[in-house]
């Protein structure tokens, strides 16, 4: 293992809470002495199916601690999602069904691994010590915090300031995630600035339970898409590190250029000095050229990049585009979209027509579809839907 100050200058780097520096360099002068690693955790609930670059931010943090020789435990919530963790939210969280979560964490681990080392990594599902848990120690651990001290939390507050709903089961969540954190005795635990309050209630559960407290590590949240909110895939602003190439390349450079430079500080290891002085376009090109190649390779980046020039800066049309077989003579614009699940729904296809979103190519130019109703003619009519997704209509008869 690395000394004492060369770990501590990795895992200070880009974080914003340390709860506390003196336990952590304690911990780590146990660790160093004893040759043994320290166990860090890490929890996700598998509320969707997809890993995204926000979730990145921290996992790329625990890949570079693993390097230096601890151990990662990645605890997959599949009870907690039953709740849905609150953090930052200020609605309810839809509830999942059982064959949702088991969907969803199936997908986890092997998204994770595209970061973190296998070999050094425990998969952990926290439904293992509470499916089998019996109601009175269940309450036994509820009994530990007062209403009071749960309410401190800001988005808490703030919902029933505004007589927003606020369920039991959203109250409770912070105890039942910190309550993982006993169970595995973790040393560290780490996640973004909206997630502070449970890593302090699995801080405080630990001392309850005699164990020595774990050191609080909080990373930045990466805003999404939309340059406003973190990235989220219920905002729909997020990129997830599965997604196919050029989309994810094609969604980087619809970045702010402002925040291309938090992007790069975050997800990459470049020097941003190098890269003050290119001009943005180019720098953002670099950007998504970075993330693909990572998350798919290097040739696959550049086939990307070849694309998306080809699309956007020659305004050539895609050398792939999607086709579509209907076995009628006129189709239904919106009908089509939706029951091809083309968008999500019959008013998202009208948005997208008011919009002015949806063109038809016709050779080298393009002609705006402004009737919401409007029934067009499929044979090899190419469709233009947004800035990134162009698809092609056949007609078999």
């Amino acid at each position: 293992m690395k000394k004492i100050e060369e770990q501590l200058k990795i895992i200070k780097s880009n974080c914003v809470d340390l709860i506390n520096e003196e336990e952590l360099i304690k911990k780590l002068e146990k660790s160093l002495s004893s040759k043994t690693p320290l166990k860090l955790k890490i929890g996700l609930d598998p509320t969707a199916a997809d890993i995204h670059l926000g979730h990145t931010v921290i996992l790329r943090k625990l890949r570079k601690l693993q390097d230096l020789g601890h151990i990662v435990y990645f605890i997959i919530g599949d009870f907690t999602a039953k709740i849905g963790d609150p953090s930052g939210r200020n609605i309810a969280r839809k509830i999942l069904s059982d064959e949702e979560i088991r969907y969803n964490a199936s997908t986890y681990t092997n998204q994770a691994f595209k970061i973190l080392d296998k070999s050094k990594t425990e998969i952990i599902y926290n439904s293992i010590w509470y499916k089998d848990m019996k109601l009175s120690d269940f309450l036994s651990i509820l009994s530990y915090y007062t209403i009071a001290r749960v309410l401190e939390r800001d988005d808490f507050s703030k919902r029933l300031k505004e007589n927003l709903p606020l369920t039991i089961l959203e109250i409770i969540y912070p105890l039942i995630q910190g309550y993982d954190s006993v169970k595995i005795n973790a040393d560290i635990e780490f996640g973004g600035t909206d997630q502070k309050f449970n890593l302090i209630v699995g801080r405080h559960l630990q001392e309850i339970f005699g164990q020595e407290p774990q050191v609080i590590i909080t990373m930045p949240l990466l805003v999404g898409l939309d340059g406003k909110e973190k990235m989220s895939k219920s905002k729909n602003n997020y990129i997830g590190i599965t997604e196919e190439p050029n989309s994810m390349f094609g969604k980087i450079m619809s970045i702010s250029d402002s925040l291309m430079f938090e992007y790069f500080r975050l997800l990459t290891d470049f020097d941003i000095s190098i890269i003050k002085n290119m001009h943005p376009k180019d720098v953002k090109l670099l950007l998504a050229e970075t993330l693909v190649s990572f998350y798919h390779s290097k040739e696959i980046a550049e086939k990307a990049k070849d694309e998306f020039i080809k699309i956007f800066s020659k305004k050539e049309l895609p050398s792939d585009i999607e086709t579509y077989k209907v076995d009628t003579d006129i189709v239904n614009l919106i009908d089509f979209l939706a029951n091809f699940k083309i968008v999500s729904s019959k008013n998202e296809a009208r948005r997208l027509l008011n919009q002015n979103a949806i063109s038809i190519i016709d050779k080298d130019s393009t002609l705006d579809i402004k009737e919401p109703t409007l029934n067009i003619p499929p044979s090899g009519l190419i469709l233009k839907i947004g800035k990134k997704k162009f698809i092609k209509i056949y007609s078999n008869k």
